[in-house]
């Protein structure tokens, strides 16, 4: 329960679970008011820098607004976490009318953190979720915070800050090590939320989003290039050698029902056909998940030229498709998007191959028609990062991904006092080059 005063009345606000059929409507038409951007996911202010951020907003405001890209999340409010055996959807009723003016997400699951174990060994949970003495973990407990949400005529109240304190003892309860959030750059409002005092979150990972439209035409494949789809059980055992997870932070624990899930269209290798024998052998993987039932993507602030431009080439191509004009939906209404997750390459081929696996996922984008934007979420230091198509206008590299741990043990020193035991040094660790970004929480 948290409180507010305001003058002689004393304006009270309670953070509950979420109730499907009671709180349904309100959730949907506050996540509507709360629209966000391609980037990040905290939309709250809690802060105390009122003066300086309205006197930014200002400045903004003068300046000439450019194009963006807003997400919308359709369908299951809960589908973010769903997938995880423990979730919680937290809501914050005001007033004596019990509106809802607030919303959190929550899942607790099991990861690798990278850099815990060694090539070759099982990667199970059971196996690997304690590590050798001395050694990190090489899977662990992690309380994912997604989808905060607080009514802008009900900000600087402190209900952001009673969500997220609620969600982390939520998380610690169900044995969550660490809490990650996820906001941008350029939301200062939310970096100052989580990373201050009161929270303490350390900025972590800092994600790329990489986006290109669908044409109306296929994407060619060179004859020499084989694609091949896996079955999910053959599918999990090629991500258990080329992604182990003490080289892969964020994979999860539970990969094979991702593979497996009714949203992933098919895991894609692609190979040469004709492999010099003097070089190392080459290839790439993909996985293609379908998010147009779970989110819609919207172009804004786009000039009407522009608009009336890419109109007349859907009409031309259309009218001529012989011609093959580079025509792309229209992404000026409500779109969907295919998301390529688990995205590796090896060999000298490799770039190649991986082009031609996003080419493939494009060419299968392309039947269906609530699909304008195929995209992948990968670390800017992976290698696949360079290989994967985009443009700039579907992109964008503000995400920063920020962690905290939960679970801070104590033990005594020589002179008999309490102090914080730290052996799980994750949060200052550097970043590798692979993270895995679970398209389920996109």
């Amino acid at each position: 329960m948290g409180a507010m005063s305001n003058g002689e009345n004393k304006v009270v606000f309670r953070v509950r679970e979420f109730d499907m059929e009671r709180d349904l409507a309100a959730v949907e038409e506050l996540d509507r008011r709360c629209q966000v951007g391609l980037c990040g996911d905290a939309t709250a202010d809690d802060g105390n820098d009122g003066a300086k951020r309205k006197a930014a907003a200002e400045k903004k405001k003068k300046k000439k607004r450019g194009m963006s890209l807003s997400v919308e999340l359709v369908g299951d409010p809960l589908a973010r976490v769903r997938h995880a055996p423990e979730h919680v959807m937290l809501v914050a009723e005001y007033g004596e009318e019990e509106e809802i003016v607030g919303i959190i997400k929550a899942c607790v699951k099991t990861v690798a953190r990278g850099g815990g174990g060694a090539v070759g060994e099982k990667t199970s949970s059971a196996s690997s979720s304690v590590g050798e003495k001395g050694q990190p973990p090489t899977y662990v407990k992690v309380a994912l915070l997604l989808g905060l949400r607080v009514s802008p005529s009900h900000r600087r109240l402190g209900i952001a800050t009673a969500l997220v304190e609620h969600a982390e003892e939520w998380g610690r309860a169900h044995g969550a090590a660490h809490a990650t959030m996820a906001t941008t750059t350029s939301n200062a409002a939310s970096l100052s939320l989580f990373t201050g005092a009161r929270f303490g979150y350390a900025p972590f990972r800092r994600p790329a989003f990489l986006g290109r439209p669908v044409h109306a035409h296929r994407l060619p494949i060179p004859s020499h290039h084989r694609v091949l789809n896996l079955p999910p059980p053959l599918a999990a055992a090629a991500y258990a050698r080329l992604l182990p997870p003490h080289a892969s932070e964020f994979l999860p624990a539970d990969m094979a029902a991702l593979l497996s899930h009714k949203l992933t269209l098919g895991t894609f290798v692609a190979i040469e056909t004709n492999q010099d024998p003097s070089l190392p052998p080459s290839l790439a993987i993909l996985s293609v998940w379908d998010a147009t039932r779970s989110m819609r993507l919207r172009v804004r602030g786009a000039p009407r030229l522009l608009k009336a431009s890419l109109a007349a080439l859907r009409a031309l191509d259309r009218g001529a498709p012989w011609m093959r004009v580079p025509s792309i939906p229209d992404i000026f209404s409500p779109f969907g998007a295919y998301l390529l997750y688990g995205l590796h390459m090896s060999g000298p081929a490799g770039p190649a191959l991986l082009r031609s696996l996003c080419h493939h996922a494009h060419n299968i984008a392309g039947k269906n028609p609530a699909c304008a934007v195929v995209a992948a979420d990968v670390s800017p230091d992976d290698p696949a990062a360079a290989a994967v198509p985009r443009w700039r206008r579907f992109s964008c590299d503000e995400d920063v991904w920020c962690i905290k741990k939960l679970n801070n043990k104590k033990k005594e020193n020589n002179a008999g006092d309490d102090e914080e035991e730290d052996d799980d040094d994750w949060p200052a660790a550097a970043a590798g080059k692979v993270l895995f970004v679970d398209p389920r929480e996109f």
